[in-house]
């Protein structure tokens, strides 16, 4: 097993597997770790990367990071013995025999959501995680904003007293266009399921991490685009074309639920991936007894906040987040000045640096992804059934 080298030895050594849009954001934030936390007590050095693209755009990419080494077959760069830590960012297909493999070899992981298909193949990467001792990060990076950092210590602090309700979003418009391409996105065997594993699995995962555990659910989805046209050149990301034959689109692209917390409060999830009029609209509600609180991505910086009034005519206000939430100090020296996503994964492969240091898990691990695997899995066997389903995932380690 790999093991994190002291501050005065050699850096911590990463590998990258899929160097698409994802992986680039994972060599971004290795980069920059040091440059916002000056104190980090080892630096990550970039060595190889492993990507199958036929792309002169694959070497330009390599070339501006500073990699040593590319692969084309991700085996090898798992088999190297000059690896401490691996990105894994490619389909969701590969991530579960990647991920395991890089488990067994002794190295730590940091795998983008959803870490498998389904929640079988996440339990499969956690038990490889946990048999070899290595740290893990999930790719859940909006529980990382400092607003929802600040939200989540408000309500642990009482102050909008018992939560009633909660209402989270996630609608996006990247498969809106109907001659958006059939790719794997749209095929089970490939994504294991639609918007779901994509948009989904983060709700749940920001729903849980700021308001606590959700006990029970009762789900819908539905496909709005049935067909599409199948791919006749290059993929260029979610919005790729198609111009081919059309053939079935598989999985939902639509799904809302309720929920139930073990806290007794109450919640509503909607997401759908063909949302005209909507990018990246994804945020979080949450009503209690005395107060109340709204978070949204596009304005990564501000919480809405309703506290300390009269809970008759009550109204919000506007708090600029500052220094004081979260890792906002590291980035920015005041409320009002803009974070970025690509912060957002800066400070989650900070935590996973912490977790690899000092040997226990901080932020987001593949037990995290196990559990919002569970709730995704349930949501669509609700979906299925039209029956409220009780979720009681069985604790692993983290």
């Amino acid at each position: 097993m790999s093991s994190a080298p002291s501050s005065d030895s050699r850096p911590l050594r990463v590998g990258i597997i899929g160097f698409g849009w994802m992986g680039q954001v994972h060599a971004r934030a290795y980069a920059r770790l040091a440059q916002h936390f000056l104190d980090l007590p080892v630096r990550p050095e970039l060595v190889a990367i492993a990507d199958n693209a036929a792309d002169s755009r694959l070497a330009s990419a390599v070339a501006a990071f500073g990699f040593r080494d590319v692969h084309a077959d991700w085996r090898e760069l798992v088999a190297r013995d000059d690896i401490d830590l691996v990105s894994v960012t490619g389909p969701n297909f590969i991530h579960r025999d990647v991920s395991v493999a890089v488990a067994r070899s002794g190295k730590h992981l940091w795998v983008e959501k959803p870490a498998g298909r389904d929640a079988a193949e996440t339990r499969e990467i956690a038990a490889a995680v946990a048999a070899a001792g290595v740290r893990s990060a999930a790719g859940f990076n909006y529980r990382n904003a400092p607003a929802v950092e600040r939200a989540k210590a408000l309500i642990a602090d009482g102050r909008l007293g018992a939560v009633r309700h909660v209402r989270v979003r996630l609608l996006a418009d990247y498969a809106a266009h109907p001659e958006g391409a059939l790719t794997w996105r749209y095929q089970n065997a490939w994504s294991g399921s639609g918007v779901a594993g994509d948009l989904v699995s983060h709700g749940v995962d920001l729903a849980r991490y700021v308001v606590g555990e959700i006990s029970e659910l009762m789900a819908d989805t539905a496909i709005f685009i049935p067909q599409r046209p199948a791919l006749t050149g290059v993929a260029t990301g979610h919005n790729s074309r198609g111009g081919g034959e059309l053939g079935a689109v598989e999985n939902e692209d639509y799904l809302s639920a309720l929920l139930r917390f073990d806290g007794g409060a109450r919640g509503v999830l909607e997401s759908c991936r063909t949302s005209v009029g909507e990018q990246c609209t994804y945020g979080i509600e949450v009503h209690g007894g005395r107060g109340a609180l709204a978070w949204d991505f596009r304005r990564m910086g501000e919480l809405q906040l309703c506290l300390d009034q009269d809970v008759a005519d009550a109204s919000y206000t506007c708090e600029y987040v500052g220094p004081r939430a979260g890792e906002f100090g590291a980035f920015q020296p005041a409320g009002g000045i803009a974070m970025s996503y690509d912060d957002l994964k800066v400070i989650e492969a900070h935590r996973l640096i912490s977790s690899i240091v000092t040997g226990r898990p901080v932020g987001a691990t593949i037990a995290d992804a196990v559990v919002a695997a569970e709730l995704v899995d349930a949501m669509l066997e609700s979906s299925r059934t039209g029956r409220w389903l009780r979720v009681d995932p069985v604790p692993i380690p983290a």
